[in-house]
């Protein structure tokens, strides 16, 4: 009977954000413009690096894949969520359910530590301005790069076999917007002992081997600002990192509050709300924050204008 029924669900139905008509429109068209100044502003930014040669710098080497993989998690959950705004059904395939999960989890992972990857990046930027480019050559970056990649996707393969291996013999219902562990452990009557070790030891190892990584490279950054003798020169180097500590707080704030927050206070709704912050919202905010507080971006920007 469990074999006939694991076998027999071939979708998800999400039950969304909300089953208010009037909310619905008022959310369709702030996350509709959301995502559309999302998309344009990373996509944007990919391709102004890409064309302006004096962005050619392992500084926005990091920020076009920053942008890439907000980019990609983005659109897995974005103009699905949107559809689902105004239709009746909310229905997804069950192969549809697993894809959309192993994209959001594996640039989720990938962003984590691109973000621990800048910030040695701008420690090498203060610590060793004359020797930056050398040590960080363009064959480092791509294997550091390609390193980051690696780790998120085996982190998402490994997740999404492990909950799509399980056995969804209970209802097909979703309260969610998207495909997301938690709530497909609750659709499951497996043992899902194996997937809750792996979340705590794969996410814990990610979450402190990011934290390390940024702890240190800012201590570092830190105490070689403070040998600086002139307080413009301090400014400037702090400066550099600004873009990237918002970006930082912003991105980590929001994930730890989602999953380190106290049970006994856990809200759906609540959930939800910060579930669109950091898959729609971040995204957004991440190009911006660093094309607006950066000058080299606005340069280029100009001169792309002036071209045109």
């Amino acid at each position: 009977m469990v074999k006939r029924n694991c076998s027999s669900l071939d979708e998800f139905i999400f039950l969304g954000i909300t089953n208010n008509p009037e909310m619905k429109v008022a959310l369709f068209t702030t996350f509709l413009l959301v995502y559309l100044i999302n998309l344009l502003a990373n996509l944007g930014m990919i391709i102004l690096i890409r064309m302006d040669t004096q962005l050619h710098t392992p500084m926005y080497f990091f920020l076009s894949h920053l942008s890439f993989c907000d980019l990609c998690y983005s659109t897995a959950i974005g103009p699905k969520m949107l559809v689902d705004l105004l239709a009746e059904e909310k229905s997804i395939p069950t192969v549809g359910c697993a894809l959309q999960f192993f994209t959001l989890c594996a640039f989720v992972d990938s962003e984590y530590l691109l973000l621990a990857v800048m910030a040695y990046d701008r420690y090498q930027a203060i610590n060793n301005p004359l020797l930056y480019t050398v040590n960080m050559s363009s064959r480092l970056c791509s294997l550091m790069m390609a390193g980051v990649y690696l780790v998120g996707t085996a982190d998402a393969l490994i997740h999404t076999t492990l909950a799509f291996s399980l056995c969804f013999c209970r209802s097909n219902e979703i309260n969610h917007f998207f495909c997301d562990v938690p709530t497909l452990l609750l659709r499951s009557c497996s043992d899902t002992e194996a997937n809750e070790l792996a979340i705590f030891t794969i996410f814990g190892f990610i979450e402190l081997s990011t934290i390390s990584g940024l702890l240190v490279s800012y201590c570092y950054i830190i105490s070689s600002v403070l040998k600086i003798s002139s307080d413009e020169g301090r400014f400037k180097a702090f400066s550099t990192c600004a873009s990237h500590l918002t970006a930082v707080a912003i991105f980590q704030g929001t994930l730890l509050f989602m999953y380190f927050w106290p049970s006994s206070s856990y809200s759906l709704d609540e959930d939800k709300m910060t579930s669109l912050f950091y898959t729609l919202v971040i995204p957004m905010l991440n190009p911006l924050i660093y094309s607006l507080r950066n000058k080299d971006v606005k340069e280029a920007l100009e001169k792309l204008k002036t071209k045109r």
